[in-house]
């Protein structure tokens, strides 16, 4: 068997890894909800593609555990119950509170600016009085990872984006419009303390606030009621 065999064409592995990507992005900034179904032929034709890069995303995605194929082969964003998604929100503080405590220690200028920029986005529009719920959840997204890049551990980065891929589509209903932690601006209050440890590169500081951040976000999501109460058999 000759090398070129064993190639998957360029053009198809460039388009399947674009709409993994855009896959990716959906689920991390909470834009698909747990338990959506998702249409093969829906999702090509909202991409422009054909159904086979759709396709192909996909089950690298339930691979990942980040999608699910049920039994009579639907393809829906996987519910979470609620010890996984404590078991979750466990290693979260540890893995991402060593990153938020790592890169308040190193970042730099340029970095820290692009954090501020992004805290002072989410402030804004939080602070209306009818925050749009997506573009808050965009926001927030876009703030936690400047923090985790400044880490500077690529490894990190993998792992958290590992978790947020499950986790995304549960995090919607903390910050969605009308949501207590959005109504009491209690986000709010955890990522300034978060920014401000940032900017006094003070890193137990920024652990200690991004840890309770994590926790606030999860106990609202406890109590709401919107996890599955009983793991699967």
């Amino acid at each position: 068997m000759t090398a070129s065999l064993l190639v998957t064409p360029l053009k198809r592995q460039t388009l399947s890894a674009i709409v993994y990507e855009q896959f990716k992005d959906l689920l991390i900034s909470g834009s698909m909800m747990p338990g959506e179904q998702i249409s093969l032929r829906g999702m090509a034709e909202a991409l422009g593609v054909s159904v086979m890069p759709v396709r192909e995303a996909v089950h690298r995605l339930a691979a990942e555990q980040a999608l699910e194929l049920t039994p009579n082969r639907h393809i829906r964003v996987p519910q979470m119950t609620v010890s996984q998604f404590r078991e979750i929100t466990s290693i979260r503080k540890n893995l991402e509170g060593l990153a938020a405590a790592t890169a308040a220690v190193i970042l730099e200028e340029d970095a820290i600016r692009q954090i501020v920029f992004w805290h002072d986005s989410f402030t804004e529009e939080i602070s209306k009085e009818f925050p749009e719920g997506a573009r808050v959840i965009m926001l927030n997204k876009e703030l936690h990872f400047a923090i985790y890049r400044g880490a500077a551990m690529p490894m990190m980065m993998q792992l958290i984006e590992a978790l947020w891929l499950r986790i995304g589509p549960i995090l919607s209903y903390d910050l969605r419009s009308g949501s207590v932690r959005v109504g009491q601006r209690t986000a709010l209050t955890h990522h300034s303390n978060l920014v401000d440890a940032i900017l006094r590169h003070d890193s137990k500081a920024a652990r200690e606030s991004l840890e309770a951040d994590i926790q606030s976000a999860a106990d609202i999501i406890i109590s709401v009621g919107v996890l599955v109460s009983a793991d699967p058999t």
